[in-house]
């Protein structure tokens, strides 16, 4: 029989000795990489309070670069993640520093594509393998992954809200929750939308299709449950 060690399975959840630490993490990367939305060459996480304290003896690093890699935080491989980006051609960084007054399992992720484009997210890991993303390439977002998400930026101009709300209702998607944030009246607007259904890449081309759109990204949960 294999041996396990502490970073080895703890019961069908996840690989690691804590659900903040290790699934959090892994669950927040992985989040990351899909806003981010392109091939990664180059993951830096900036590491605030506890996640720089402790994330060597947690695991956070390994469950950190298995996300990136769209590992599951009960994935065997975790273990291996910094093997496995090595292999792909992933650099992986780890940066402790000071983020300022926010949950102390925070990480920042600069995320530079194979593009030369760099996408920012930021979010927390709150507790239980719970998560919070708070803000993407500086612009105020909060949204859980909880629940299928839609992220869309677009041009913030009357009726756009509308076209969204009609392609869901077409889809028979119901909106649970949707916050909507702005840098300036006609200029570039964010919104977050939670539904109660799995949001399709059926679903997401025709909002992409809209044309005051931007960027769409649907974000779905991990099996519900494992939490």
């Amino acid at each position: 029989m294999r041996d396990y060690s502490v970073f080895d399975i703890v019961g069908p959840i996840m690989i690691g000795p804590s659900s903040s630490h290790t699934a959090g993490a892994a669950r927040l990367a992985k989040v990351a990489a899909t806003i981010a939305d392109g091939k990664i060459i180059k993951a830096e996480f900036l590491l605030h309070g506890s996640f720089a304290e402790t994330y060597k003896g947690h695991g956070t690093d390994k469950a950190l670069a298995a996300g990136i890699l769209a590992m599951e935080p009960w994935d065997e491989r975790l273990k291996d993640s910094f093997e496995v980006a090595a292999e792909e051609g992933i650099e992986i960084i780890f940066t402790p520093t000071d983020l300022g007054e926010v949950h102390p399992n925070t990480v920042k992720f600069i995320l530079t594509k194979d593009d030369g484009s760099v996408a920012n997210i930021t979010g927390s890991s709150i507790g239980g393998g719970n998560i919070l993303i708070f803000d993407i390439d500086g612009q105020e977002v909060s949204f859980t992954g909880k629940y299928p998400t839609l992220l869309a930026q677009y041009r913030d101009l009357p009726g756009v809200i509308s076209k969204v709300s009609s392609v869901l209702y077409e889809e028979n998607i119901n909106i649970a929750n949707m916050r909507v944030y702005r840098n300036g009246k006609g200029k570039t607007a964010t919104m977050a939308l939670e539904a109660d259904s799995i949001i399709t890449e059926t679903v997401t081309e025709k909002i992409r299709s809209i044309k005051e759109m931007n960027s769409v990204q649907s974000i779905n949960p991990i099996v519900e449950g494992v939490f």
